[in-house]
Parts: C-alpha cells; structure tokens; sequence
C-alpha cells in the first residue's frame, strides 16, 4: 500500500541556540541605553583592573609644589591640597568603589536569596519569623543602616563591604521569596515531590535556578546603591581610610575648596555619577530582556 506523502511524519530538528554575539547585538538594537550602560561598565571595570598601567602619578605621593594645581599637560585633572595627581586617584578610586559595590551586592544578595529561598519554601513559621525579621531590617533606610554599621565597625575596606551588605539581605529576600512563592506550586516541583525527591535538591536545583533572573535584575540596582553608598560614607570619613583614593574620599578631601578649586570634587562627581547611571540603565535593559512577559516584545 502505497503512503502518502502527507503521512510521512517528518522529525523536528531542535532549534539551534544563537550565539553570544547575535543576542548581543540584538540587545543593543533593542536597548541601545542598556547597551551604552554595559559598555560603559565594561570600561570601568577595565580601568579599576589596570589601574596601574593607566596612572600617570603616584596616586599617594604628595608634591608641595604643585599643591591645588589647575588641569594641564603634565596632571591632566590637576593636583589636590597635597599635590596628588587627581586623574590618578580617581583611576584607583574606580578599583575600590568597584571592589566595594561588587563585593557588598555579590554578599547580600547570596545571603538574602539563601533566606528568601528557605523562607519562601518552607512557609509556615520559617516564613513568619524570617519575614519580621527582614521587616525590622528593612524598616530602617539602606544608608541609615549602612551608616550605622560602618560607624560601629570601624573605616576599613571589609568592614564597608560588611556594612553595606547587611542592609542589602533583606531586599534580596523579599525578591527572591516573591518568585519562589509561585514557582513552587508549578506542576514540575509537584511531580518532583511525588517522585520522592528531596526537599533540599528541590530547592536548589529545581526552584532557585529559575529565581537568578529576578535576583540579577535587582542585583544592578542593588550595586548602583551600594556604589553610591560607598562614596558617601567615605564623604562623611567613616567608610574607607582617607589615606585610601576612592571617589568619596576626593570629594571630601576638596569640599572646603570647591568654590575656588572645583575640579576637586567635579571629577570624580562626574564618574561616579556616570557609573551609577551606567548600571541603572543597564539593569533596566536587562529587566526588559529577562523578564518573560517583557521579553516577547522585543
């Protein structure tokens, strides 16, 4: 009996994933701000890994006869009240501020999904406690906290990181508590509780991996703060050394000096206004791409 072609059932070949580069440039097509964010990000964090190779000073050596220097040839962004070349510190600044907001933003937010995972997956009285908990932590402002914290633990790199992580955990929670609540009732967790399988490798392997989105998204903006707080907290003289370059450091250092030797504070200003700005709308692009309802228009 002869078949039909109509009859032959023909295999699906399954789709082949784009590359990096093509999901790149579509993002930039469709993002341009979040592309131009990224692309500045990716220039800061190049100059804070090679900062030594960018500098064209000593960025702590003091020279009293170039003391509060205007730009020129030889210190590009002119000199402070101690003769440092500013251009120089506010390259080495852009390594601390970038250490410092990676480093806070990276601990909270592993700290706060591990609570907001638990949390949101056990329920019951977990749930309860954790969620007042997290209410006392966050009822307080992040850079009330984050100021209360560096000033009991001392100015020193680890113990700023400390301090601006703390209040960082219960936002992160909250995220990742809010996703976990609805994935666990899919129909794929409650085949994998029927099968026998696990609480905790249901957790961890079935249920956080689908909250990373959610928690990269409110990461980027979680690191926009915790930059920004960074730089003021080393503004008031409780976060960094002074003896330490970073942005709020050079800021604080030429306040008193600001009407008459603004380029003190306007530097430095002026990257770290970009470098929030650049993370900002890099997490809104990334919002958009991520987020599945968002991501069928683009």
């Amino acid at each position: 009996m002869a078949v039909r072609p109509a009859e032959i059932a023909v295999a699906r070949l399954p789709r082949a994933r784009p590359g990096a580069w093509p999901v790149l440039a579509r993002f930039a097509w469709k993002k341009p701000l979040g592309a131009a964010g990224g692309v500045l990000m990716v220039v800061m964090v190049l100059t804070a890994v090679f900062a030594d190779l960018l500098q064209s000073h000593d960025p702590i050596a003091t020279n009293a006869a170039y003391t509060l220097g205007q730009p020129n040839a030889e210190h590009w962004l002119g000199t402070d009240h101690l003769g440092r070349d500013i251009y120089s510190r506010i390259v080495h600044g852009a390594r601390v501020s970038l250490i410092v907001g990676l480093a806070s933003t990276l601990l909270g937010s592993v700290l706060g999904g591990l609570v907001g995972l638990l949390s949101g997956y056990i329920g019951g009285t977990t749930d309860l406690v954790a969620q007042r908990v997290l209410d006392i932590l966050q009822g307080l402002p992040l850079l009330v906290l984050a100021l209360v914290m560096s000033a009991a633990l001392g100015p020193a790199i680890h113990n700023v990181v400390i301090a601006i992580s703390i209040p960082i955990i219960p936002r992160a929670a909250r995220v990742i508590r809010s996703s976990v609540l609805s994935i666990r009732e899919m129909q794929y967790v409650e085949a994998a509780r029927a099968l026998g399988v696990r609480h905790l490798r249901i957790a961890f392997r079935h249920v956080l991996p689908n909250t990373i989105p959610a928690l990269i998204v409110q990461g980027t903006f979680i690191c926009a703060n915790a930059i920004l707080i960074e730089a003021i907290l080393s503004f008031l003289g409780i976060g960094i050394p002074p003896e330490t370059p970073t942005w709020g450091n050079i800021m604080a250092e030429g306040r008193g000096l600001f009407r008459i030797y603004p380029h003190n504070i306007f530097f430095p200003g002026i990257c770290l206004a970009l470098t929030v700005l650049a993370v900002n709308v890099l997490g809104d692009g990334l919002r958009d791409r991520l987020d599945p309802k968002l991501a069928r228009r683009m």
